[in-house]
């Protein structure tokens, strides 16, 4: 039995028209969730030092028993610099450039620290995905509002995230610190 020509003409067109609007579609589920994940962490609300700790009961002890949690401990402030790791690229996290510069043994040596507020932070460390394979890092001094390093770099050959650790250790150890 042949198909009808009409069916071997207008399915393939259809896929053909469809295809393109299927990736557009994915990628703005994929953006959005991104998005939706970075709106919830910035709307949850902010806690002040006296409401650092909480209060929980549990069923099994008495109504008078209550166990107390310290929720938020506190970083030495003399220990180093605090660097905020900030990325706008879909492809490379911010949690993950901050693995990478832990296990730079130069960073903790220098004498900084990672923080995840961004009011405590020192230095920013800022990574945007610029064309097809490169990727911009820029180091800001949070308080003035400098740029004290950039740079360039390409994803192939390597992690980006490695490669930005690597080159923001490289940078900070060539300009003065405080």
């Amino acid at each position: 039995m042949k198909t009808p020509a009409v069916y071997r003409h207008v399915i393939p067109r259809t896929i053909r028209h469809l295809l393109p609007l299927a990736v557009v579609f994915f990628i703005a589920i994929c953006s959005d969730a991104g998005l939706a994940q970075d709106t919830i962490s910035k709307s949850l609300p902010q806690q002040s030092d006296p409401a650092a700790t909480r209060q929980r009961r549990t069923s099994s002890e008495s109504n008078d028993t209550v166990i107390t949690f310290d929720v938020k401990q506190e970083a030495p402030r003399k220990a180093g610099r605090r660097v905020f790791v900030r990325s706008s690229s879909l492809l490379v996290r911010g949690a993950v450039v901050e693995e990478k510069l832990l296990k730079q043994p130069q960073f903790q040596q220098l004498g900084f620290l990672i923080t995840r507020e961004l009011s405590e932070a020192d230095l920013i460390l800022e990574l945007r995905h610029d064309l097809f394979t490169m990727y911009v890092f820029t180091v800001v001094d949070a308080k003035a509002g400098l740029v004290l390093a950039s740079g360039k770099l390409s994803s192939l050959g390597g992690t980006v995230a490695d490669k930005v650790a690597k080159r923001f250790v490289k940078k900070m150890v060539q300009s003065p610190g405080p």
